[in-house]
This record gives structure tokens, sequence and C-alpha cells, in this order.
């Protein structure tokens, strides 16, 4: 589809938000990917939970499966359609 077509038939702010969506999506998905299953050169859980301790909060593991989870899971939710989001 091109994108004359697309702006033709949708606001230029629906685009945006789209794009944004995307865009922030990726890469809080990327960012938690990196903690939970070690990917793009990162140590994961375990190496994130040691820096996490190093700086005082405690249990470090714990807090960096929270945050990993809270980054991908969160990142998932903005790639989705926002018929699919709760209303409320």
């Amino acid at each position: 589809m091109k994108i004359s077509t697309i702006l033709a038939t949708h606001d230029k702010t629906d685009l945006v938000i789209l794009l944004l969506h995307a865009t922030a999506g990726s890469v809080f998905m990327a960012h938690g990917a990196q903690k939970l299953f070690s990917w793009f050169g990162v140590n994961g859980l375990e190496a994130t939970g040691q820096w996490i301790n190093s700086i005082g909060p405690n249990p470090g593991y714990l807090m960096a499966l929270l945050a990993g989870s809270g980054e991908f899971f969160d990142g998932l939710a903005l790639l989705l359609p926002e018929s699919d989001h709760p209303e409320g």
C-alpha cells in the first residue's frame, strides 16, 4: 500500500501515533529482552541482578526480573492495535 493512499484515507496524526507506538514499543521490548533473554550481547538476569544489588535494592535478581518483564510486556502492549487495549 502506498503512503499517499494511507494519508488520503487517514488523518496524518494517526500515522504519527502509529510510528511513535512502533518505535517506543520496539525499543522497550528490545531493552526488556536484553535482561530477560540475554539478547544483544547482554548477560541477562544474573548480571543485571548483580548490578542492581550493587546500587542498593535487594533482592537484585527479583528487581531485574520485574524490570525486564515490565519493559518487555509494556513494549508489547504498545505494539497491539488500539482496539485490543482494555477500556477504562
